[in-house]
């Protein structure tokens, strides 16, 4: 938890007053949305969405119109050109392996994104799809070797992330690239929120309202800032960016018509259900 100043005592009380309804007023959720045949950002403050025109990574503005969030389809929370991933970054993920001594990064596809209530495809040579559930962060400026001290102004704000992985494929295979790029294998969303402390974060994972994973950001191995430091050593890493923190505890296999959800406290609950065995994925960007 952020570490408080100390106040005066009018302060204090006042504070604690208010309790916890004060710092939520802080977190900004954006969201990415399609209506009427039209992408836009926008803030979502409570069930409307505030539509947003510029750059959302800079200093957007409202432009007046709203829309019903049940109204919407929601995408992907940003468009990024990379996504990349940490493997083996909690401790509960090792089954008794030693940590490694720098981490470990994959890349996922781009176009592997879906957005919340959108399709998993379970696809007709796959058998062992498995879920994992993970914070995501979303980077918002141009980060290339970054410091870990500066690193977290790089990062504009966070998700809940699925990083969907065929162990059989991910196993036989000479690199990931189906194993976890495949189409619809990295939903992310239903929004991504600035402003919250995702240094410790209550994540949780529900596979047809039964929790099968739960665990606090804060036993990253490697934290947030310091995976964005590493990365930005190697690989530029642009506005809309994502990378995918890492998944805790153990995974387990999904069957056709199984519901996940993936919940990042403070920030939301992404849902996605998993579609017919030899189904077809369709394009939700």
């Amino acid at each position: 938890m952020k570490r408080m100043h100390l106040v005066s005592a009018v302060v204090a009380v006042a504070v604690l007053a208010v309790g916890a309804s004060a710092f939520a007023q802080d977190v900004t959720k954006y969201v990415r949305y399609e209506h009427d045949g039209a992408t836009s950002y926008g803030v979502l403050e409570g069930e409307t969405i505030h539509q947003l025109s510029g750059s959302v990574f800079e200093s957007p503005e409202r432009t007046g119109a709203t829309v019903a969030l049940a109204d919407v389809t929601l995408l992907p929370p940003s468009e990024p050109k990379k996504v990349v991933a940490a493997g083996l970054n909690y401790r509960s993920h090792l089954g008794g392996a030693q940590p490694a001594e720098y981490p470990g990064l994959f890349d996922k596809h781009a176009t592997s994104l879906i957005g919340h209530e959108a399709e998993i495809t379970y696809y007709e040579d796959a058998t062992n799809l498995h879920f994992e559930g993970e914070m995501v962060l979303i980077i918002g400026k141009v980060t290339r070797n970054v410091s870990v001290e500066d690193a977290p102004d790089h990062i504009f704000a966070v998700a809940p992330g699925n990083d969907i992985s065929e162990r059989v494929w991910q196993s036989n295979d000479l690199q990931w690239f189906r194993a976890k790029g495949a189409d619809t294998f990295g939903p992310v969303g239903p929004v991504m929120a600035r402003g919250v402390d995702y240094n410790d974060l209550l994540l949780q994972t529900r596979v047809n309202g039964q929790v099968m994973q739960s665990q606090r950001t804060r036993d990253l191995l490697f934290d947030s800032a310091y995976l964005v430091s590493y990365a930005s050593r190697y690989v530029t890493l642009e506005p809309g960016d994502m990378i995918f923190t890492g998944t805790p505890g153990a995974t387990s296999a999904m069957q056709p018509g199984d519901v996940v959800e993936i919940e990042l406290e403070n920030v939301g609950v992404l849902r996605n259900t998993i579609g017919p065995k030899g189904g077809r994925p369709t394009n939700e960007q």
